[in-house]
């Protein structure tokens, strides 16, 4: 559940960033239960594909942890930001 809390302040820090666009998008998927284009993951460098495997694999098996609602949050925030960002 670690990865969680990394994901959550990787999007905090810096919620513009490729690699921050990618898990966002990755988180509120998940959540939303909605399509997710799995070739978005090969755009990220091997340290964050990794974290996003590791997403996969906690999001799995612990579906109602705490911590996701927190970084699930977060997430809309970053697409939020993006959305805004992509308009100017």
């Amino acid at each position: 559940m670690r990865t969680i809390k990394e994901v959550r302040r990787l999007i905090e820090r810096d919620p513009l960033s490729p690699e921050a666009k990618v898990l966002a998008a990755l988180i509120t998927a998940l959540e939303s239960e909605s399509a997710f284009s799995v070739k978005d993951l090969y755009t990220l460098d091997e340290k964050h594909f990794d974290l996003a495997l590791e997403i996969l694999g906690d999001w799995r098996l612990d579906r109602y942890y705490f911590g996701k609602a927190k970084v699930f949050d977060v997430a809309l925030q970053a697409l939020d930001i993006q959305a805004q960002a992509a308009q100017k």
